[in-house]
């Protein structure tokens, strides 16, 4: 079963199509009336734990006013369990099919998915709690409380899912005790659900241009052959592309030949 290598991205298309979400939230510095726009910042977002970037802020306590690529505010999320969702199982024996684009006599054939449960935490890192309540209130609202984003799980086989991520829980810390030599962190963390589903590998075989079934009076492996109908598209030319109809030729035999399957094949 495993002796064949196949990866069709699931994950890391959902993972990308996850971090796309909150890729371009911005916050704004107003003026002291509030009239005015001082500076608009977008903020930083990457895949890593939080306890990554909480170690880089406790090392550099002055990180939000330096001006390299590490800046505060900034946001990061990554995957924190994989769970098998028994709810959204489907039949096992489906197949899906799609013909290629580059060649009408070859089909791509792949069975039903499986569904699963990926959970994420998106991490919302502040040096003040305005520029928090900022960014969480550019989230929150587009979550009631999921999200539906469309991913092309598989491009050979033209199979798009609609994911609903949806948002489980909210926690805030906010480090404001201590004495004055403590650095303030302001932290939001947001945890997801994605209900995605997971596919094998894909196959191939050829596209059925002719279909025979032959009809016996016994199931003996030596006996009458009665009828033979056979199917074929109208036109024999038509790929999958076409609007084609179908032909059907119905043939009768004598009863008195006997028919066997292993060495005859024409009447």
């Amino acid at each position: 079963m495993f002796n064949r290598y196949f990866y069709n991205s699931g994950l890391r298309k959902l993972t990308v199509a996850f971090g796309t979400i909150f890729n371009n939230i911005q916050i704004q510095k107003s003026s002291s009336t509030g009239d005015s726009t001082l500076q608009s910042v977008r903020v930083p977002l990457a895949y890593g734990p939080k306890e990554k970037f909480m170690t880089r802020l406790d090392q550099q306590p002055n990180l939000e006013n330096r001006e390299f690529a590490i800046v505060l505010p900034r946001m990061s999320f990554e995957i924190t369990g994989i769970s098998y969702d028994n709810t959204r199982k489907l039949t096992r024996v489906q197949k899906f099919r799609h013909v290629r684009s580059n060649s009408s006599s070859i089909l791509n054939t792949n069975y039903t998915p499986v569904p699963y449960n990926i959970n994420y935490s998106l991490n919302i890192f502040t040096a003040t709690a305005e520029n928090g309540l900022q960014i969480v209130e550019q989230i929150l609202p587009f979550f009631q409380p999921d999200y539906t984003v469309t991913i092309n799980l598989i491009p050979e086989m033209n199979i798009k899912r609609d994911v609903p991520i949806i948002l489980n829980n909210v926690s805030y810390e906010d480090s404001y005790t201590g004495d004055y030599a403590t650095r303030r962190a302001v932290i939001y963390t947001l945890t997801f659900t994605a209900k995605t589903y997971l596919f094998g590998p894909t196959t191939t075989q050829k596209v059925i241009k002719t279909s025979q079934s032959d009809l016996f009076t016994d199931t003996d492996t030596a006996s009458t052959r009665e009828q033979r109908i056979t199917v074929v598209p109208d036109p024999t030319s038509a790929d999958a592309n076409d609007d084609f109809g179908f032909t059907t030729t119905i043939e009768f035999f004598s009863n008195s030949r006997n028919y066997n399957p292993t060495t005859d094949t024409d009447e």
